[in-house]
């Protein structure tokens, strides 16, 4: 019984070898790329954007007790190119709907690690009904700091 198990253990991992390093059930062409170094995988060409950095802003809010706490929050907006210099003149608008929406949400909202994802998806909808959706793609937060 005990010599069963070792053969069968060897014979398992003879097997793996064999088929990880491509004796078994792989391609000469893939064998021989791995040797050279060089990758077969198809590269895929970058979108071509701009970002918009917003200037960041430091917002005063209030929790239930009474409390106030500052929020620093600074962004990028991720647009195409064709409408970069739109997206810019657009700014005091953005900055002012930023602004609102973010004095309105509530500190316990803020403070929860989760609501980031929730907060980013409120922030690009209310950013692309100001710019224009075909014009701002996505939001990246760069900092988002609660004191």
């Amino acid at each position: 019984m005990l010599l069963g198990l070792v053969l069968m253990l060897a014979l398992g991992g003879g097997g793996f070898f064999a088929v990880y390093s491509g004796l078994i059930l792989g391609s000469d062409d893939s064998h021989a790329s791995e040797s050279d170094g060089h990758d077969e995988m198809p590269s895929i060409a970058a979108p071509v954007v701009a970002f918009v950095p917003i200037e960041p802003l430091i917002i005063n809010v209030i929790d239930t007790s009474g409390r106030g706490h500052h929020l620093r929050f600074h962004a990028q907006l991720e647009v195409t190119p064709s409408t970069e210099d739109t997206v810019i003149s657009l700014m005091p608008r953005i900055v002012d709907v930023l602004n609102g929406y973010l004095r309105a949400v509530e500190v316990s909202t803020l403070e929860n690690p989760s609501a980031l994802i929730n907060l980013r998806a409120q922030i690009l909808r209310r950013l692309q009904i100001v710019a224009g959706a075909d014009r701002v793609k996505d939001v990246l937060i760069m900092e988002f700091v609660i004191n």
